[in-house]
């Protein structure tokens, strides 16, 4: 059984995402009011994502510790199910901490997995009435856990692929390229940033020209890490220069102190960029 996640990948946004437009498709197939999917550490069982209707039961970081959780029950389960009418009253949930905490009757959990079978959370409904869920309910939510199993390799390849190379382009003597291209998240930021400065120092680089036009913004929030790598390149006497920052992003960040105060140029595109610091391409 793998429960590897925890160090391997922080954020599954496509993951999030699907399940968010599902759960109300799922709470009003099997007439329930929360709908959540959790994730398993080493040691505890973090919520990803949920659906809550009427009030905040299960809320997304609410994390609980492997051992106390009704995913342990799920998990080690035959048939990867666990299902009662009532929370409070089954012997194998009613002296559960968490129980006590949340007061809630209905329950229906699967497994969830990857597509090689590897347990990676759990998919579950809840509901503060009790609740009888029958064999097609049952069915009808590990179907849904296959789906998504597929989303959650989507997650992992698009993770594993940031690995695969940093792309930076050297241009010329003292020009090198680097173009940032889908998320980047805390874990790939720090190859990006290993090896941009490992190339600045060993090509004796004096800009670097950084192209965001392919980079994904999440949730409209700038990646952080990247203030590290202009201020890191900046104390080794590298320049860099900012292209690819859309109308629509400028907008949204017009407020940025960090974004308006970092230690860099500005400019339209690779070429603008190419023209300020004086480096021309010569048709022979």
């Amino acid at each position: 059984m793998a429960d590897d996640y925890e160090n391997e990948i922080t954020n599954y946004y496509s993951l999030k995402s699907v399940s968010r437009k599902m759960f109300d498709l799922i709470s009003k197939q099997l007439n329930v009011k929360t709908t959540y999917v959790t994730r398993k550490g080493k040691r505890a069982i973090t919520v990803l994502s949920s659906f809550n209707e009427d009030e905040e039961i299960i809320t997304e970081g609410y994390s609980v510790e492997y051992g106390e959780t009704y995913c342990r029950l799920i998990i080690t389960n035959e048939g990867s199910t666990m299902k009662t009418r009532n929370l409070m009253t089954d012997s194998r949930t009613r002296e559960l901490e968490v129980t006590g905490e949340l007061k809630i009757k209905g329950f229906l959990g699967v497994t969830l997995k990857d597509l090689k079978g590897n347990v990676f959370g759990t998919l579950c409904v809840m509901d503060r009435k009790e609740r009888e869920f029958s064999e097609d309910d049952v069915n009808y939510l590990h179907s849904i856990a296959g789906i998504l199993s597929h989303i959650i390799e989507l997650d992992e390849t698009k993770h594993h692929m940031g690995f695969l190379s940093v792309p930076i382009i050297p241009l010329t003597d003292g020009v090198s390229i680097l173009s940032l291209q889908g998320i980047v998240d805390e874990v790939r930021s720090e190859q990006i940033i290993s090896d941009v400065l490992h190339n600045a120092a060993e090509s004796d680089i004096d800009f670097f020209i950084i192209d965001l036009s392919k980079l994904y913004i999440q949730d409209n929030r700038f990646p952080k890490e990247l203030f590290t790598l202009i201020n890191a390149l900046y104390l080794i006497g590298v320049r860099t220069i900012i292209t690819g920052v859309t109308p629509a992003f400028a907008h949204e960040q017009v407020d940025h102190f960090d974004l308006t105060n970092a230690k860099t140029k500005y400019v339209n595109n690779i070429q603008s960029a190419l023209d300020y610091i004086g480096y021309h391409l010569i048709e022979k």
